[in-house]
């Protein structure tokens, strides 16, 4: 299983970014993926997941700022991110894994990839 996510960059606040995701597995398309961030000293943070059906669900304070969606003709999940704050900077990983009833995602494995860097400056 491969995941890279690409699309991350420096950005002033307020602006907009589309992060995408790209899986090597072959069973993307039966998979619920989520979007995680990760900032130096900090936990991982789930953001939002998107299940295999396309049933969307968001966390904190990312909700009604950013989008998730999934092309499983591509084998991609995408990140829509706009409002963007300081405090948005972190590295973005995406994951496949499977989301629960309340919200609860539970990653297939402990596999990450690299993430992208996003940089918001005020």
């Amino acid at each position: 299983v491969q995941l890279q996510a690409s699309g991350g960059g420096w950005v002033h606040a307020g602006e907009s970014l589309r992060l995408s995701c790209t899986a090597s597995f072959s069973g993307f398309s039966n998979s619920d993926m989520a979007w995680y961030r990760q900032a130096p000293e900090n936990q991982r943070e789930l953001l939002a997941t998107v299940t295999k059906d396309g049933a969307t669900e968001y966390r904190g304070s990312v909700k009604g700022r950013f989008t998730i969606s999934r092309d499983n003709d591509r084998n991609t999940v995408y990140l829509q991110m706009s409002s963007l704050k300081p405090e948005d900077t972190s590295i973005y990983y995406c994951k496949d894994g499977q989301v629960f009833r309340g919200g609860t995602f539970l990653p297939r494995d402990n596999y990450w990839g690299q993430g992208t860097q996003v940089t918001v400056s005020s």
